[in-house]
């Protein structure tokens, strides 16, 4: 079987100047229901996205989170909070668009996250 690489480096936001937050430890990001203003890549600490009071992953360092509402439009599925301190990059859904139109590596290492997402969802059920 042939894999595609999904060689793209996150790192590469932040030369771009895209902007870091840093949330405390418990602080959220986002919640379920809010509309998507951007997906993030985590450059330091942990997340917890959780659903119905259950956490559902942990993200970390090099990780995504956020980026399916930015595809679809919908609202967001599930919250997010920082699990300790953590610095994320904040990708908008302008910046998304251009980066999914002019560097296909980056679509392709956030579908390949995605996917990672899913074979562990359905391998734990």
């Amino acid at each position: 079987m042939v894999r595609a690489a999904a060689e793209f480096d996150f790192n590469e936001l932040v030369r771009l100047g895209l902007p870091i937050e840093t949330y405390a430890a418990g602080e959220p990001i986002f919640a379920a229901g809010d509309e998507a203003r951007a997906m993030y890549v985590v450059l330091s600490g942990n997340i917890e996205i959780i659903a119905y009071g259950e956490v559902l992953d942990r993200v970390g360092p090099g990780g995504i989170f956020g980026e399916m509402a930015l595809i679809d439009g919908d609202p967001r599925s599930a919250s997010a909070k920082a699990a300790e301190q953590s610095e994320l990059v904040a990708v908008d859904r302008v910046m998304f668009v251009k980066l999914v139109r002019g560097a296909p590596e980056f679509a392709l290492a956030v579908m390949a996250q995605m996917a990672r997402r899913i074979r562990e969802m359905n391998d734990s059920l």
